[in-house]
Formats: C-alpha cells, sequence, structure tokens
C-alpha cells in the first residue's frame, strides 16, 4: 500500500500541567473523550470524533501593573487573559471579536494594546475595566508594536513591510511607508522619542526612521547582511538590542551612536533569540533562544546561561523584577530561582485560559490511533478508547509517516526529524535537515531502502529546497539540494526506488519565483540522479501532491488541477480539473480518494482519458492551517479529515466501477 495510506497533517495544541517543576520536558495533556456522531451520506457514513486537536497557545506577552497579559492564538475566538502570578491564575478573561491570533502587545499606563493578525485590528484593553476596542486596522497581518514616550503606537506589518503610527490621543493614524522597498516583514519595532527601530526580513535590516521628518537609515552593519531578520528588539534608555536570525547572535548598539555595536553571539548552536528584556536599574539584559530554549544574562561584557525550563521552550517575553525573573512561553509562565537555577512552572490552560480547537497542521493514522499536530504538539486520538491525549513536541510537525512501530515527523522550524510511538510516547529527536532548510513539507517511505523521504522548502529568503533521504537502517542522512531547479520541493512520494518530486517555483517567504512554472522530477534514489524532469501543466505554480497508483503518476496543482503521467517517462497522458485550489491525494482499498478541504472526492482512472472525479462527502468548510489534510485508516478501509475543527471518520467507501 502507498504511503499515503497513512499520511495525514493536523495541528492543536494542549499542554497541561497546573503548577509543575518544569525542570522536565511537559510531556502529555489532559485525556478527553471525543464526542462521536454518525450521519449517512448515501451509502458512506460519517463519523465525527470531536476536535482535532485543542490548544493553548501564546506567542506574545505583557505586564502590565501586577498582572502578565497575553493572547491565544490559532483558536477562535481570540481570548485575551490576565495571569496573576501571586495565585498563579488567570483571573480575567477578554474575548475579541476579530482576528486569528496575535504576535504583538505594548502599554500605555493601564491601556494594554493588542496588534492582530487576519485582519490587522489593533484593540486597545482598559485593563481596570475590562472593556476592549477597536482603534485602528493596519493591513492583514500586525508583526510588531511599541508604544512611544510621547504616548503613541507604532507598529510593523506584512506583507508590506510597513510601519504604522497610530495616536490614542486624536484617534488619527499615518504610515512611514515599507520599511525597505521590497521586504515583506518588519518583524520587530521599539521606538524613542525622535527614532523608530524597525528590524526587517527576509534579507535582514534595522532601519532607524526619524519620526519627524520619515527619513530612514540602515544601521545594521554590513557584516549582517546575510542573516534573515532582525526578529527581535529591545529598548531602554539609550541601549538598543536587536537579535539577529538565524545565527542566535544578538547586537548591542548604543543609540547615541550606532555605528559600532557590541556583537554577543549564544553558544551551542542556537539560532533563534525569541525574547530580549533590558533591566533598566542594572542595564542587564535577559534573552531566550532556540531551539534549545535557553535563559541567558548578558551583564557588562559577560553572557551567563542561566538554565532551560525544558528542551525547546520558547521565550515570548522576559519580565525583570529585581531578583525575580519570569518568562512567558508557548503555554506557560515559569519563574526562574536565582538562588538554586530551577523553573517552577504555571501552566495557563489549567490556570483559567482552557485549550480551545486549533487549526490542524498534520495528521496521521496508525493501527491504534489517530494522530494530528499542530502548535507544539502531538494530538493523539485513541481509536480503541474514544479519549484523546496531548504530547508535547518543540515545533510543529507538517508531517506523520508510520512505520512499523514508530511515526517518523518532519517538524518545523529548522527542518529538525523525530520519531515516536504511535501513543504519543518515545519522542526522540533524530537530527536536522540543515543546508538553510526550515519547513518540512510531504514525506514518503521507500521500504525498498528502508528510507524515509522528506521534502523540504528553504529558509526564509533563501533558494533551492530539498530532498532528504533518512535511512531508517543505518542513520545516515542524505540531503539532495536543488533537485528540483530553483524551486522548493512541495510533494514526494517513491516506488520501486524512484522517488517523484513536485516542485514549487516560490522557493521560500521572501523570494521572487525565478521558473515561469513549476515542474515534476523523477530521481533515482540508488544512483542519486534526476531520471527527468517535466513542466506538465502551463502556468502551474505548485503540484500540491503526487502519488503513484497503478502504473500511473497523479499530480495536483495550486490552482485545482490534475495530471496524470507516465512514471517511467513523464509523458503527460491525460488532465482534468478537480476543484479550484490545492488538493491532497490518498490510496484506500476502495481506490483512489483526495480533499480540496471543501469535499472528499473519488478519482476514478480511465484507460482512454481523463480520470473521472466525483464528490463523495461534501459541506467540509475545513479549518486548517497549511495543505489539506487526508488520510487513510490503518486497515485501508476508512478515511480520516477535517470538517471544521473536528476530526472525522469516512467510512463505507465507493468502489471503483
Amino acid at each position: 500500500m502507498d504511503k499515503r495510506c497513512a499520511r495525514n497533517l493536523i495541528g492543536v495544541l494542549v499542554i497541561c500541567a497546573a503548577l509543575v517543576s518544569v525542570s522536565a520536558t511537559p510531556s502529555t495533556a489532559t485525556s478527553s473523550t471525543a464526542t462521536s456522531s454518525t450521519a449517512a451520506v448515501g451509502a458512506v457514513t460519517v463519523d465525527n470524533l470531536g476536535p482535532a486537536s485543542a490548544v493553548t497557545s501564546t506567542s506574545v506577552a505583557e505586564q502590565v501593573g501586577d498582572r502578565i497579559w497575553t493572547v491565544t492564538s490559532g483558536v477562535s475566538p481570540i481570548q485575551v487573559g490576565a495571569f496573576d502570578p501571586v495565585t498563579r491564575t488567570v483571573d480575567r478573561k477578554i474575548t475579541l471579536p476579530t482576528g486569528a491570533g496575535a504576535w504583538a502587545m505594548a502599554h500605555l499606563g493601564t491601556d494594554l494594546y493588542v496588534g492582530l493578525y487576519t485582519p490587522g485590528d489593533v484593540y486597545r484593553i482598559d485593563t481596570t475595566t475590562g472593556t476592549a476596542t477597536q482603534v485602528a486596522r493596519f493591513g492583514s497581518f500586525i508583526w510588531s508594536i511599541a508604544a512611544t514616550p510621547d504616548g503613541k503606537i507604532v507598529a510593523g506589518t506584512y506583507p508590506d513591510g510597513a510601519v504604522h503610527e497610530y495616536d490614542p490621543a486624536t484617534g488619527a493614524t499615518k504610515t512611514y511607508g515599507a520599511a525597505v522597498p521590497g521586504e515583506q516583514y518588519v518583524r520587530s519595532i521599539a521606538a524613542d522619542a525622535t527614532t523608530i527601530y524597525a528590524g526587517v526580513g527576509t534579507k535582514a535590516h534595522l532601519i532607524a526612521i526619524d519620526r519627524a521628518t520619515g527619513s530612514r537609515r540602515d544601521v545594521l552593519p554590513a557584516a549582517y547582511a546575510d542573516r534573515t531578520f532582525v526578529a527581535t528588539l529591545s529598548l531602554s534608555g539609550t541601549t538598543l538590542a536587536a537579535g539577529l536570525s538565524p545565527t542566535g547572535t544578538m547586537l548591542v548598539f548604543n543609540t547615541a551612536d550606532l555605528s559600532t555595536p557590541v556583537e554577543v553571539q549564544t553558544p551551542g548552536g542556537d539560532q533563534y533569540v525569541t525574547a530580549i528584556t533590558i533591566d533598566a536599574p542594572t542595564g542587564d539584559v535577559y534573552l531566550g533562544t532556540r531551539p534549545s530554549g535557553t535563559l541567558y544574562r548578558y551583564a557588562g561584557s559577560t553572557l551567563e546561561r542561566l538554565g532551560s525550563p525544558y528542551d525547546g521552550a520558547y521565550f515570548n517575553r522576559i519580565f525583570v523584577d529585581g531578583s525575580t525573573i519570569r518568562a512567558e512561553l508557548t503555554s506557560q509562565v515559569v519563574e526562574f530561582d536565582q538562588t538554586s537555577g530551577t523553573f517552577t512552572g504555571t501552566d495557563l490552560g489549567t490556570a483559567g485560559l482552557p485549550p480551545a480547537p486549533e487549526q490542524a497542521m498534520g495528521i496521521a493514522a496508525t493501527s491504534t490511533s489517530v494522530l494530528v499536530s499542530g502548535k507544539a504538539g502531538i494530538q493523539v486520538h485513541d481509536l480503541k478508547t474514544g479519549t484523546n491525549t496531548r504530547t508535547f513536541l518543540p515545533g510543529e510537525a507538517k508531517t506523520l509517516t508510520p512505520v512499523g512501530s514508530d511515526v517518523y515527523l518532519g517538524v518545523y522550524t529548522l527542518a529538525r526529524l523525530w520519531s515516536m510511538k504511535p501513543d504519543g510516547t518515545g519522542l526522540h529527536e533524530l537530527g536536522r535537515i540543515g543546508n538553510e532548510q526550515t519547513r518540512p513539507t510531504d514525506d514518503a517511505y521507500d521500504a525498498r531502502s528502508r528510507t524515509w523521504l522528506i521534502s523540504t522548502e528553504p529558509d526564509y529568503g533563501k533558494y533551492d529546497g530539498t530532498l532528504t533521504e533518512q535511512h531508517l537502517d543505518t542513520g545516515e542522512l542524505e540531503v539532495h539540494r536543488g533537485v528540483v531547479p530553483q524551486q522548493s520541493v512541495r510533494s514526494v512520494a517513491t516506488q520501486d526506488g524512484v522517488a517523484y518530486l513536485g516542485g514549487a517555483t516560490r522557493n521560500s517567504l521572501g523570494t521572487d519565483p525565478i521558473l515561469p512554472e513549476a515542474t515534476v522530477v523523477a530521481f533515482d534514489l540508488h544512483r542519486n540522479r534526476t531520471l527527468w524532469e517535466v513542466a506538465p501543466l502551463a502556468g502551474a505554480q505548485s503540484y500540491s501532491d503526487v502519488l503513484v497508483y497503478r502504473g500511473r503518476l497523479y499530480a495536483t496543482t495550486d490552482d485545482g488541477r490534475l495530471v496524470v503521467l507516465d512514471p517511467r517517462t513523464g509523458k503527460v497522458l491525460s488532465t482534468v480539473v478537480i476543484g479550484t485550489g490545492q488538493s491532497r491525494l490518498t490510496i484506500a482499498r476502495a481506490g483512489l480518494f483526495g480533499t480540496d478541504s471543501k469535499r472528499v472526492f473519488q478519482v476514478v482512472p480511465s484507460l482512454s482519458g481523463p480520470p473521472a472525479v466525483t464528490t463523495v462527502v461534501d459541506g467540509l468548510a475545513t479549518q486548517i492551517y497549511g495543505y489539506p489534510l487526508i488520510t487513510t485508516s490503518h486497515t485501508g478501509d476508512a478515511l480520516y479529515t477535517i470538517k471544521g475543527r473536528d476530526l472525522v471518520r469516512i467510512g463505507n467507501l465507493p468502489r471503483e466501477q
């Protein structure tokens, strides 16, 4: 049976464990029982297994008075919560009516400002009354906001890479335009009385904008121009600290003379500085790094490692209150004891910010479970008991493939490779793909060579994806970069020692296509050479999926077309329109099926013309993060996919006529 019988991606995040010591990695979430309801659709049955994934996930925090405020992301509706460090509870919650999440917070006095994405609304929350008011909208995605000394709010946005300003006193807004023409991200922002500092990517710049005239200059030294982002900024007095990706470097500037920053390089191969806080009374700088999840203090000219709450911890914000250091993470608030060097943590879900259904990212089925991936975890749906638990993962599993008694995970960011057991235990990192890759896009298993194949997209602003071979018998890792020339590798399938690869003209976020249309490649895994490359469909920018079925190679495009190829030569045998967007395919006992997130359809091959495409289940209205999600049960007699944000099982599949 083809690997797609076990392929699926879905996302969820529930990290539970109230007020626990987090010196060790959090492992499981609470167990819950799905509500199953069955509806007959002709001969087909659809069983609703409940929320595919539920999570308490945050990306930003801000302290106002004695409360740490944070906001959920990837769930609907968004919840803003106030965490009391004394009682270790979330004692105030506010629902926002718009937005899919937030990366940006700042405050002026007791007013909290939250910048959202999808759309880029700015809300003012009066923390004394708990009222929330939408006060501005800056495009579709706000990455960063900051308060100025004279009481204004500045924001950095995507995809226009612009800087904006809101004046609470008058309600007026203004724009400074793109920080760097052609760049899409203002990922970080800070401001003093005269200047706005904008951290830009995907080609790193640090832009100093004169608030009065709008004139600007790039103050990032030329030696750092090869970095992807100035991703983090913190400003206190005349000290400006900037975190650079993907080298885990921090630069410390004196704003009176920006020409000679001090470089602080974090050790151990960390690539990201996710949070920086400058302690005004002492001038000490605290920073958190990934992927190790380490907290550091930079004092004078010395970088001191303080510790890590758990492997892979993601620091959203660090707070310093005298000798007390607290940090808000993905789903926890942790406190660091400087005397003992230990962390204790409170899970936000159990503290009063409960999990909610999120947009799934990946899915797979084993003989005992269905696995759904999301933010920082895997939701394990036990098929026997109907309950589900959560396994912590330091990243997002974009691909999941069961092989024997293990499940193999391709994880974003850093293109990390992991394995675990079908019940969520035994999580183990195998390694990293490297080669400037960050996002796994698809995977397959070649049984002949016992090789796990992973396709990837490169890091922001970089070119050429990879086909990676992880040999499960020897542990050897082979990386073939540029095997689909001048493209990222969007999809992969395998049969008889040949990998079939679907390309995407957009190499990565922040790049422009080089080629006019995407190609499909056949690659000999034994000889490490390309057998053929074709551009089978005019104007196709990406091949969402490739799959070998009954001696034919099927490839779907992001614009709703399907092409059937001869796998030996790449010759086009037929084409058919199957929808309007991207789709994914899977093989069951009854035949070839797929989904475009609106419906599940069946593809019936024809020897004399294009295949017939018929709808099996309609009205899915799937809410996911990324590509359409579908997989086949371990026995091959049913499909699993997402309806809304629920996991559903589709049985009594029609057989090919």
